[in-house]
């Protein structure tokens, strides 16, 4: 299972993002012209790839090869190819926290950034398309701003690196049933890559009560991705991507609960003439959408390297509520859309001066327009709290906004000597949106070759972080007084832009030609640190900040490779706390303001000890793999002896999951191979909870998967 962490000067994650062209080779040139479009395909991968620089940086690459070895190979999605890697927790609705951060990623196709999007349970990037995928952590370079705890950068498959497909069906436990296909070709300069697959299951989302079949959980997912390049000549390169992806998820409910919402005299709330309301019955529903293209051109002549792309990205999300049962347990029913469409421009640059000397250097430039409209039927009350009537009223609360971002930095790669080289720069950004800010952020990284198989690194970066623009709240709180939704604190200050300090250093090791360890450990200091919560039933996460937030921790890794054996193993320490709430203090109660504002708390995504590890085995032409999560825990409130409680003063119980795979591939002659394969996921049936319903900006309870069994066959084409 080829996972490994280094530290090294420069990396190789070869790419493209890629584009057509009006014209195409003839297949009679002959297989000279095919060889020599190879060639040059790899040499302008090559060259792209020196673009970016990574000195310094802590990162962490799982390739093709790892994934396809994995139980549940590329059928997986991908928040759990990237659980996988150091210090990531899993959370609930498919997300994942790196180093103690809430969000704080940013996601990279072959170098190019993705505009954000609104998602929450889909995912949009299907593990099908990756040639390899490289987690950046640590002290960044200035080439990488705005979102900092992790680079999610993913190297696409080719028609003329990777030719051929396959199609596949996948399915069992919870319903579930996927479809796939990709395929990739070339003809003459001119080469592509799609894939696609759907995705049916009932466990959409995370089960809230521990079940293996839980209540309205059911989900159908479409994913489909394009990538086309034509290869002008051995210094230019045209290419484009084009992704869609939608998903309908339910949301699950606990059975056996009955409204609770009490008016001012203790009688219950009445709504069109009921109080009960089963939450069995509860029917409430998600739509997300998300669609991108890109469109990108790359020249590469002598000592100059340049890579310029256009992007676009259209993501929304509409959230359809029980209209009668959401008002008797939540005091609202909130038909809710979210819509953000963005557009940006890139290019980076690397020059090479000499042999010691390389400049790097870039822009970025986003727009992005974001749109809420939300109808919310709501229950008035009189200046006593006690409701007037049982008739719903409805609150339309619209709103759009559009951001501005503009980005540039400039730094210099110098080789010292042969054995230690820093990458020094600057970075400028600006943003304008519902707040505004900008920063001249210095960056610093050192690399040492301390000794043969032994890599130092360290590294400073400033970073200025704005809130996630598409996900910011402007609810007009003004407008729910005197209602069932109305909010008892009715600050609402506007999410700012994070400022942070980060510190990391760390060595790696090569024991031996099979077996590499290192460890690494980071520091970061911030003002208006943030951090995102889901609050009311819309499962829509709302950014605010803590005025002062502080993360440290430690990582080990280690990962042994062989011609049949591979394995891999992960531990991390975290500690991340936040003090005094300053933005968005309507979704909290007095009592945690009040709490929060004096004392630096646990962060609600925190989870002190993390490990991940896998192992893959080939034996006689079948692979044997298994794999495994390992958590401390995420954080809940403690029950103090007076009533009173600590915010996210408490971690649910440690978990493990432990995940097997055997797979086999048939060889079929002139027909191709036929691969076979068995999982069985959460081996162990170890029921656990991931969230438990208490802590700041945390909803309902949601548990780990329960165990299943899933089965599979792969036809090459």
């Amino acid at each position: 299972m080829l996972s490994f962490k280094t530290c090294a000067v420069s990396l190789t994650l070869s790419a493209t993002l890629i584009v057509l062209l009006p014209r195409v080779l003839h297949a009679d040139e002959g297989t000279q012209s095919l060889d020599a479009i190879v060639v040059m395909a790899q040499h302008l991968n090559e060259a792209r790839n020196g673009i970016q620089t990574k000195t310094g940086a802590s990162t962490y690459v799982i390739d093709e090869a790892a994934i396809a070895a994995a139980p549940g190979g590329d059928n997986s999605l991908l928040n759990q190819v990237v659980m996988q890697a150091p210090d990531v927790a899993q959370d609930s609705f498919g997300q994942y926290h790196v180093r103690g951060e809430h969000n704080g990623l940013q996601y990279r196709l072959n170098g190019i950034i993705l505009p954000e999007g609104i998602s929450v349970f889909g995912q949009s990037l299907d593990p099908r398309l990756i040639s390899s995928l490289t987690l950046i952590t640590g002290a960044l370079p200035a080439e990488y701003g705005l979102r900092t705890a992790g680079i999610i950068d993913l190297k696409t498959k080719s028609g003329v690196i990777d030719p051929g497909g396959s199609v596949s069906l996948y399915g069992g436990s919870h319903g579930t049933i996927q479809p796939s296909f990709n395929y990739g070709a070339t003809s003459g300069a001119l080469n592509y890559f799609v894939s696609g697959d759907f995705l049916r299951s009932d466990l959409g989302i995370e089960s809230p009560d521990g079940s293996s079949h839980p209540l309205h959980d059911h989900t159908t997912q479409y994913h489909g991705f394009a990538y086309i390049e034509y290869i002008v000549n051995e210094e230019n390169r045209l290419s484009a991507v084009l992704s869609t992806s939608t998903g309908q998820f339910q949301i699950p409910n606990r059975s056996g609960l009955q409204p609770g919402i009490l008016n001012a005299d203790g009688t219950p709330l009445i709504v069109a003439g009921q109080s009960n309301f089963r939450s069995d019955a509860l029917a409430e529903n998600q739509r997300e959408i998300n669609h991108f293209a890109v469109l990108s051109w790359q020249h590469s002549q002598g000592a100059l390297d340049v890579q310029t792309s256009m992007t676009a990205r259209y993501s929304s999300l509409t959230f359809t509520p029980d209209p009668l049962g959401d008002i008797l347990f939540n005091g609202i029913a909130q038909d809710a859309y979210k819509q953000n469409v963005a557009y940006a421009l890139q290019s980076d640059a690397a020059y090479k001066l000499d042999d010691s000397h390389t400049l790097r250097a870039g822009l970025f430039m986003q727009s992005g327009r974001s749109k809420s409209l939300t109808s919310s039927a709501v229950i008035a009350l009189a200046t006593d709290g006690n409701q007037i009537d049982d008739v719903p009223l409805t609150i339309s609360d619209d709103g759009a906004k559009t951001e501005w971002i503009e980005s540039l930095y400039l730094q210099d790669e110098w080789k010292i000597v042969p054995t230690v080289t820093i990458n020094y720069g600057l970075r400028f950004d600006r943003f304008t949106a519902y707040a505004s800010a900008n920063q001249v952020s210095p960056r610093f990284n050192i690399v040492w070759q301390a000794l043969d198989g032994t890599v130092v690194h360290a590294g400073y970066s400033r970073y200025l972080s704005p809130p996630p623009f598409e996900l910011v709240g402007n609810e007009t709180v003004a407008k729910f007084a005197n209602t069932t939704a109305a909010t008892a604190v009715t600050q609402a200050d506007t999410p700012q832009a994070e400022q942070a300090n980060y510190y990391d250093i760390g060595v790696q090791q090569m024991l031996s030609r099979r077996v590499t360890v290192g460890v690494d450990t980071y520091y970061k200091q911030s003002r208006h640190l943030i951090d995102e919560g889901q609050f009311g039933a819309p499962i829509i996460l709302t950014p605010f900040n803590y005025a002062q937030g502080r993360q440290y921790g430690a990582e080990l890794t280690g990962n042994y490779t062989d011609q049949a054996l591979s394995a891999y193993l992960n531990l991390a320490y975290q500690s991340a706390r936040g003090k005094n709430i300053d933005s968005a203090q309507f979704n909290f109660s007095q009592y945690d303001l009040n709490y929060i504002a004096e004392h630096y708390i646990h962060l609600d995504h925190e989870q002190q000890i993390t490990a991940s590890g896998g192992i893959s085995y080939l034996w006689l032409g079948t692979r044997y793999s298994a794999n495994f999560l390992l958590g401390s825990g995420l954080r809940a409130n403690q029950d103090l002896s007076n009533g009173d409680f600590i915010p996210n003063g408490a971690h649910l119980p440690y978990y493990t999951q432990v995940n097997l795979g055997v797979s086999h591939v048939f060889d079929l002659g002139g027909a191709g191979t036929l691969t076979a394969r068995f999982d069985v996921l959460n081996a162990l049936d170890k029921i656990y909870e991931i969230r438990d319903g208490t802590g700041v900006g945390v909803g309902a309870p949601q548990f780990g998967p329960r165990r299943g069994f899933f089965v599979g066959v792969t036809k090459s084409l």
